[in-house]
């Protein structure tokens, strides 16, 4: 037999019961959290979204000088994380998309005065657009709620 022969058929096998598997998945338990609920359900996103223990916040953009538009961004997710008993010490994850890196590293320390430390994974990527044109800068990240103490660890 013609190993060729078996691509097409192992391929619709191996869709077939990714399929099978999808349906019988339940559905995610989470919790969605709107900052502007109209303009987010127009375009179809929340600013939050919590599975579990985490936490995942949208993209904030914003537009303007580099150093301005980090701080407008910082102060955004603050806020988000603050409405959700928060701060930056519990973000684990960060992803930054920027229409020039090189601005972003110029005004690092607006950035590291909000984590104060506490640094997270973070990927930073170069684009040439963001959702909003005239926007320069849209940061997203992903925190984690600390467990409940135990009651042996309270003094």
């Amino acid at each position: 037999m013609n190993p060729r022969s078996l691509a097409p058929a192992c391929l619709c096998l191996l869709l077939a019961s990714s399929l099978v598997r999808a349906e019988a998945l339940p559905a995610v338990d989470k919790q969605t959290w709107h900052f502007n609920e109209k303009i987010e359900k127009q375009f179809g996103y929340a600013s939050a979204v919590r599975v579990g223990d985490t936490l995942y916040v949208s993209g904030i953009p914003a537009s303007g000088d580099m150093a301005s538009a980090l701080e407008r961004v910082y102060k955004g997710l603050s806020a988000v994380l603050a409405a959700h008993g928060l701060d930056y010490r519990h973000v684990v994850k960060e992803t930054l998309f920027a229409t020039n890196i090189d601005a972003v590293v110029a005004n690092l320390e607006v950035r590291k005065r909000f984590y104060q430390g506490e640094t997270p994974a973070a990927s930073w990527v170069q684009v040439d657009r963001l959702v909003m044109p005239q926007a320069v800068l849209e940061v997203e990240v992903i925190a984690v709620f600390p467990k409940a103490a135990t009651p042996a660890a309270v003094r």
